[in-house]
């Protein structure tokens, strides 16, 4: 079977708790996601959040821009079984309603709220409740400090550093006031600068850290920016808990997420690894049709095995023998393979079918 071991390298660092979660140092690179609906609509935001469970979310941020959606935490957290997060920007009482309401964390920008007595009333609250709190510094918000106010020589420092001087600042804030349950978050929206501020974060403290890109773009751009960002990150232990910020349905982010840690063998992976030719002139079968056909029978088998559907014998064997089942194409014809040994020669048209029965009994085999 694929191999599970993790990568040794992981950032020593403080261990937090949000909720059944804990965040940081040996413990498992956690999945993390945010609803994009109302999450005044309690129906509405269940759904979501139980949808993104399935899918390998492991704690859940929500809004809380107004009293309405402060008002329907608790009957949300009643209904789901991951940690949530409430998402406070600019109205200290919503994060004190949040915390009354029972969240696990919440996501606090003391630069958002002037009146440090404010400040200082939700960090109590926090710790009297066992709230953990996300700090974090982005690239917006320190662009229009450099636009606005700064002393030149601030204004002609690097990003990187300036971003670090800020989460400074914040987290002085925090440990003045004899706080320390904290996970940092220093974000861009390119890939480059990401690198450079969360290695500087990760040097200067010892506080787990929350990686994500703020490009939050299609899929297909926003994925990659997240992969080079976070795929370079965790390759040198850093990072603790991500978020992949994809346009659309939050569903879609938590598996490139799970993509990403799995590559690196950081987790486990969550269901069937499927692995496909990109096709040649080789290639003599309708590949994509039983990729496609595959990718959709086993989308909810969560079984953590690899399946190859190769489209020509000369990859074919060595990905067939490497996988726990798979699928090898010749001229109108395939040979279907289950741990490392060949099971069968069939017409291509039997292809799909006879794949799923070897997936099926790799499972009975290996499951008891």
């Amino acid at each position: 079977m694929h191999d599970n071991k993790q990568l040794n390298l992981r950032r020593i660092c403080r261990l937090i708790q949000a909720g059944k979660l804990i965040i940081g140092s040996s413990e498992p690179v956690s999945v993390q996601s945010m609803t994009n609906i109302a999450t005044s609509d309690v129906d509405g935001c269940v759904k979501q959040i139980n949808e993104l469970a399935n899918a390998g979310c492991e704690i859940v941020r929500v809004a809380v821009p107004g009293a309405k959606d402060t008002a329907a935490l608790p009957d949300i957290i009643k209904q789901i079984n991951i940690p949530i997060v409430a998402d406070v920007h600019f109205h200290f009482a919503r994060a004190l309603e949040a915390i009354e309401a029972g969240v696990n964390k919440i996501r606090l920008n003391p630069g958002n709220i002037k009146d440090r007595q404010q400040v200082k009333t939700v960090v109590d609250a926090c710790k009297a409740n066992q709230v953990a709190i996300r700090v974090g510094v982005n690239e917006g918000s320190i662009v229009d400090l450099k636009d606005n106010g700064r002393h030149q020589h601030e204004k002609d420092m690097p990003m990187a550093q300036l971003m670090l001087d800020k989460m400074t600042d914040y987290v002085r804030i925090f440990e003045d006031n004899d706080f320390s349950n904290l996970v940092l978050s220093a974000k861009c929206h390119d890939a480059a600068r990401t690198i450079e501020v969360n290695r500087l974060i990760a040097h200067n403290f010892d506080y787990p850290i929350h990686l994500g890109v703020t490009h939050a773009g299609t899929v297909q751009t926003g994925s990659i920016r997240s992969a080079v960002a976070l795929g370079t990150l965790l390759a040198e232990g850093i990072g603790d808990t991500i978020r992949v910020s994809l346009a659309g349905d939050p569903v879609t982010e938590v598996g490139v997420a799970w993509e990403i840690l799995t590559s690196l063998k950081l987790r486990q992976q969550r269901g069937i690894e499927l692995i496909a030719c990109p096709t040649c002139g080789r290639t003599e079968i309708d590949l994509l049709a039983m990729v496609n056909q595959v990718s959709e029978a086993i989308k909810e088998i969560k079984y953590p095995m690899t399946v190859a559907v190769m489209g020509c014998v000369v990859n074919g064997p060595g990905e067939a023998d490497n996988a726990d089942v798979a699928l090898c194409g010749g001229k109108d014809k395939v040979v279907i393979y289950r741990s490392g040994k060949k099971t069968a020669t069939i017409p291509a048209t039997q292809a799909v079918a006879a794949l799923l029965q070897q997936i099926n009994l790799f499972i009975k085999e290996n499951n008891g």
